[in-house]
């Protein structure tokens, strides 16, 4: 069966904000006084638009692409490993359409750095910034990222099939 050539993924990631960590989202530092915590630069958004485009090309999650006991990832740029995991996409047979992510923080205020983070996920995924929409959303106070005790991303990629030459 031959299948429409398009498929969806979906990524969801985590991290816990603590004291002596830069905050990095979408590959852009933003100013606050916590930061995430992680293996990598803990960019939850890349990480949860890297889990979903890996989901729609059926290559697992960033887990499996990026263990996080690989000592040599330690610190490393998400950015990095998005243009990675996009390499891995493209090599398996698939390019991305469209990625659509939120992020789910309390504080600080996102609104400003979004465009950016939109284009450099872009960027590292081959694609053209029209390509990649991001969203900031807070919880109202409710949960682990209402009460700042950590940051939240959730994403969709959409992905088509590369012609066979």
């Amino acid at each position: 069966m031959a299948g429409t050539g398009l498929r969806i993924g979906q990524g969801y990631d985590v991290h816990r904000l603590v004291k002596g960590r830069a905050l990095v989202l979408g590959g852009v530092d933003i100013p606050y006084e916590l930061g995430l915590l992680g293996h990598s630069d803990a960019d939850v958004l890349t990480h949860a638009v890297m889990d979903a485009v890996l989901g729609a090309a059926g290559l697992g999650d960033i887990g499996k692409a990026f263990p996080d006991n690989d000592p040599a990832l330690a610190g490393i740029s998400s950015l990095i490993l998005l243009a990675r995991a996009e390499a891995l996409v493209r090599a398996a047979g698939w390019r991305v359409v469209n990625v659509d992510a939120t992020i789910i923080a309390q504080k600080p205020k996102l609104a400003s750095y979004l465009p950016e983070m939109a284009q450099n996920l872009a960027a590292g995924l081959a694609v053209l910034p029209e390509q990649v929409n991001v969203k900031a959303t807070t919880e109202e106070g409710l949960g682990f990222t209402g009460t700042g005790a950590g940051m939240a991303a959730q994403a969709v990629a959409l992905v088509e099939r590369l012609p066979k030459i």
